[in-house]
């Protein structure tokens, strides 16, 4: 009966093993998923500039340099619409905030 409770203890030292390196390894691929990247690089998105250079970079190479330039000239207007959409929408907010404070 020693050698069943030897090896009955030895099972529980390794379940209580595995527990615990199934949690350190949860913790480590939480820790590499995409969005904990970008947070941890500062690249929060496609709005960071390398992003943009190298996606130019990469079109202009394979020879689409009209499609490229005209998706350049419509994106910056579109982010250019954005911006003031979004200046708007905090003045409109201040408005709102300033008169339901008097």
């Amino acid at each position: 009966m020693s050698r069943l409770k030897q090896l009955e203890a030895r099972r529980r030292v390794l379940l209580e093993r595995c527990g615990a390196q199934r949690e350190e390894l949860a913790a480590r691929l939480g820790r590499l998923s995409p969005a904990a990247m970008l947070q941890d690089t500062g690249l929060t998105g496609l709005g960071h500039p390398l992003v943009w250079t190298v996606a130019l970079a990469a079109m202009l190479y394979f020879g689409r340099t009209r499609k490229v330039l005209t998706a350049l000239l419509w994106m910056r207007s579109v982010l250019a619409f954005a911006r003031r959409a979004t200046q708007l929408v905090r003045l409109l907010t201040q408005v709102r905030s300033a008169r339901e404070a008097d």
